[in-house]
């Protein structure tokens, strides 16, 4: 359960409380005994920069903020500090806990809480008995004393919240959340949030020709859905929508060119895009984000089983495009495709698309950054960057050079979906811009989603990175538009 997180005008007596601090110096508030005073700047003089006082009736942990590091770099220690601390909370079994802070950066509570409620997460809907220590609980509820306004508490809770609910939705194995299944879970959210979803299901798919998410699908038995989410504000300050795309692969097997050793094993991720567009547009509605959004989510498992698809053959795009398939486990770029055609309907100011896309990717920036590829106006990639150092989200660009076009040059079809290995994150990302009519920035997420080990706060298994940094940026996006007006 994600804790309850409120605002408090005062420390009560007997609270535990956690204090960050931008000096040795101990704040009055908390009250410490002069041995408790004495015990934390020993400590801090030790180079120490995490003290617990356990005084029986109440804890007081100390957070001692570095020094001489760049403002984002401080952020993400104090989120990572949050994950470190994290067992040590638990094992005191609060019930409650105060976060405030003194002589630190304005915005340090909610950077703690956020690492703090992020580091806790734990999908385990499908155990059925409790571990021991499972007698222990993290705090129910977070206090944040301090100067705090109410739309950063808005943000802070409802960003979480969409973390949460979508390293649910990544976490959920295909037996449990296939296309339909993941149709729905979309448009439960919508109702919950107060957004539009519209589910195309494989009829109007058909009638609409989108022959890429039909390729793919032809080896399943499960029908393949698009889903088209909307966020439209009666207050939105933008004329023309932003567009996400989000890869929805419920699990690729590979198809026929079949995955081998243990590269299926996390392949019910395949469809983290997917999620992530649903949480950000989740978190734009819960926040009253004035931007007008649509979400296009193209989904389908990829399996080698009946009719399916085969290298050689040769597909008509939604767009009218043929493609001539290179290899069947080249499949995300062929619904995403699809989708980013069909998002030219909408006359679009720029379009997402994210995606773990490409093993190329991975292997070039391992689990520390979103490979991105654009052809969009620079301000949008500096803001983009920008947001990503915030949210520590890093975004890393590869060329987008006109040659690694050439290599999906096809003999007997417009072109290949693949173009050999060398540049392999970049000619995919190439492959979805010869069907954008509109600017795009293409965000491939492999690396960073699925995780085999816990990286701090963006734990094992689903991370759901990207969705901080995309809604952080569209947020941002929205205070242009309102600063323009001024």
């Amino acid at each position: 359960m994600i804790p309850e997180i409120y605002k408090i005008s005062q420390i009560a007596s007997g609270q535990s409380v956690l204090c960050i601090t931008g000096s040795e110096n101990l704040p009055e508030m908390l009250n410490l005994s002069a041995s408790e005073k004495e015990f934390a700047q020993k400590k801090f003089k030790s180079k120490e920069r995490q003290v617990l006082i356990n005084s029986y009736s109440r804890f007081i942990y100390l957070i001692r903020l570095k020094e001489g590091i760049s403002h984002y770099k401080i952020k993400e220690e104090l989120r990572r500090a949050s994950y470190n601390l994290r067992k040590e909370i638990k094992r005191n079994n609060h019930s409650e806990l105060v976060i405030t802070s003194d002589n630190a950066y304005s915005g340090a509570i909610e950077d703690f809480a956020e690492g703090l409620i992020l580091s806790i997460y734990s999908f385990d809907k499908y155990k059925t008995k409790e571990e021991e220590e499972d007698n222990l609980r993290y705090p129910s509820k977070l206090l944040l004393y301090g100067d705090i306004d109410d739309s950063s508490l808005k943000w802070l809770t409802y960003i979480t919240t969409a973390v949460y609910n979508t390293r649910d939705m990544i976490n959920e194995p295909v037996n449990y959340l296939n296309s339909p299944a993941l149709a729905a879970r979309i448009k439960k959210t919508g109702d919950s949030a107060g957004f539009k979803v519209e589910v195309l299901t494989k009829g109007k798919i058909e009638a609409l020709k989108m022959g890429g998410i039909l390729a793919v699908n032809k080896g399943s038995v499960d029908p393949p859905v698009f889903c088209i989410i909307e966020w439209h504000p009666e207050n939105c300050v933008n004329e023309k929508p932003f567009i996400l795309v989000g890869k929805g692969v419920v699990y690729d097997t590979g198809g026929l060119n079949i995955k081998t050793g243990d590269y299926m094993a996390g392949m019910k991720g395949d469809m983290a895009g997917a999620a992530i567009v649903t949480g950000v547009i989740y978190t734009a509605a819960m926040t009253g984000m004035p931007l007008h959004l649509i979400g296009l989510v193209p989904s389908t498992d990829n399996r080698p089983g009946g009719n399916a698809y085969a290298q050689g053959d040769i597909i008509t795009m939604y767009n009218k495009l043929t493609v001539e398939i290179g290899n069947t486990d080249a499949e995300g770029r062929l619904i995403l495709a699809d989708a980013i055609s069909y998002a030219s309907k909408y006359t679009p100011e720029l379009i997402i698309d994210i995606a773990t896309l490409t093993g190329s990717a991975a292997m070039t920036f391992g689990n520390q950054a979103i490979a991105m590829m654009t052809n969009a106006d620079r301000r949008y990639i500096d803001l983009l960057e920008e947001c990503g150092n915030e949210v520590y989200e890093r975004v890393a660009e590869l060329p987008f050079w006109e040659e690694y076009g050439e290599m999906l040059k096809s003999d007997i079809a417009d072109l290949k979906n693949i173009g050999g290995r060398e540049a392999g994150a970049i000619t995919a990302g190439k492959f979805l811009e010869r069907f954008a009519e509109y600017p795009l920035i293409h965000l491939d997420i492999a690396g960073m989603e699925m995780k085999k080990k816990d990286d701090f706060y963006r734990l094992k298994d689903a991370s759901g990175s990207g969705l901080r940094l995309l809604a952080t940026f569209l947020k941002k996006i929205a205070g242009s538009y309102n600063e323009k007006k001024k």
